[in-house]
């Protein structure tokens, strides 16, 4: 029996689905070829929300058949972020593609693209099969009763082109069921993260954590706070200061250190902020790849994502990967399968300041419990990972194309 054949849309090579594509690849009786629609990330280009070049320190496409298709715009100028959008990139001759290869199933990972909606009809037009994979929640975006209405309407539309639904979550799976979208054409593929990477990487020896903090200037035994994110409004990190400036002296919480992990244009304004707040009890690292951060993950000893629009924020995935207590607001996606409050972490109030240092004293305010919720990201995270992504993505191929998968 030969191999099930399946094609990958997405817009890019983005650095966390690499080696999700890898892993699948690895699947004897599944053949991937991926589709992209640029290749602006394979290179060092500027992102505007950083503001200065970027070059991911990991390898994007290897160990998986892929290519680029062609874009009407034309190819992006060297060293810039093009526009990702509804008509950007304006891919072409996906049809060519999937008459060429004899797919039997095409799974496209985002709908707001008119290049993935051309490809779905192209694939339901030739009997292909069609996977869709997306971030949206009920929280992942501001919507009105006339939005959320028509909404229902568009996913009637979509729900005639698409086969099964690959939900990355708990809130991603209700939106689709809220938009009429059957729960047996729904499947778990969680977003996840390469767990080995993250979790080996974060794996300090006493030296080297030791070493790290005498380098960053901190003074031995003082617990740390992390936020590793972009330096922009919508993740809120001066919330996270204005209420890390309310404790940091209190000797009952160790007089705690705050480290900002990422760059972006808040960056001058909170560093005079934790100047004026918070004097010597704040670190800014600067933008940090995948080979540096897990060094930051094993030497905090908390982690904050305070963001008021957050779709999931993979970056939760990855500290809890370094056996980290995590503490999130109540419009970060993930938290309602990641983080159990009490257990591993703490979820509060949205754009509270008042709650979210109420949540940083609870969870700073025993040594040995905010170690015991560590060691609980741990065992959680080490259920959430590709292994049950593949198993996600062979029970939708399962379902859609019988008997092309060999038993498992």
């Amino acid at each position: 029996m030969r191999p099930l054949r399946l094609a990958y849309l997405v817009t890019h090579p983005i650095q966390y689905q690499a080696p999700l594509l890898r892993r699948i690849n690895a699947e004897p009786d599944i053949e991937l070829t991926a589709f992209f629609g640029s290749d602006f990330s394979t290179r060092s280009f500027v992102a505007g929300e950083f503001g200065r070049a970027i070059e991911w320190d990991v390898k994007l496409v290897d160990g998986y058949a892929h290519e680029f298709l062609p874009d009407l715009w034309g190819k992006p100028k060297s060293g810039t972020l093009p526009p990702l959008d509804f008509w950007r990139p304006l891919s072409y001759a996906i049809a060519r593609r999937l008459d060429a290869g004899g797919f039997d199933a095409v799974w496209v990972h985002g709908y707001a693209h008119w290049s993935h909606w051309s490809a779905m009809v192209s694939a339901r037009a030739r009997g292909i099969k069609v996977l869709l994979r997306d971030e949206a929640t009920a929280i992942s975006a501001p919507r009105s009763a006339a939005r959320r209405l028509a909404k229902r309407a568009f996913f009637a539309g979509l729900g005639r082109l698409v086969d099964a639904f690959l939900a990355i979550g708990t809130l991603n799976r209700r939106y689709y069921i809220e938009n009429a979208i059957a729960p047996s054409r729904i499947f778990a593929m969680p977003y996840a993260v390469d767990n080995a990477h993250f979790r080996a990487g974060a794996e300090l020896a006493p030296r080297a954590r030791e070493e790290l903090r005498a380098k960053l200037g901190l003074e031995p035994g003082r617990p740390i706070l992390l936020f590793a994110a972009k330096l922009i409004e919508r993740k809120r990190p001066s919330l996270l200061l204005e209420a890390f400036a309310r404790l940091h002296h209190e000797a009952a919480l160790g007089r705690p250190y705050l480290l900002f992990a990422g760059d972006g244009p808040l960056r001058a304004s909170l560093e005079r902020q934790a100047q004026a707040q918070a004097p010597g009890a704040v670190r800014f690292l600067g933008f940090q790849g995948q080979a540096d951060l897990p060094a930051s993950y094993g030497l905090c000893d908390a982690f904050v994502l305070p963001s008021a629009l957050e779709a999931w924020g993979l970056v939760v995935n990855e500290v809890m990967c370094a056996g980290r207590a995590v503490i999130v607001s109540d419009r970060v996606g993930a938290g309602p399968d990641l983080v159990r409050p009490g257990e591993n972490g703490a979820i509060f109030r949205a754009d509270d300041v008042d709650d979210l240092a109420r949540v940083l004293r609870e969870v700073l305010a025993d040594k040995q419990r905010l170690a015991a919720m560590g060691r609980q990201s741990l065992a959680i995270i080490e259920r959430w990972s590709f292994e049950e992504d593949v198993a996600g993505l062979r029970q939708a191929l399962a379902a859609v194309c019988p008997g092309k998968l060999a038993p498992s």
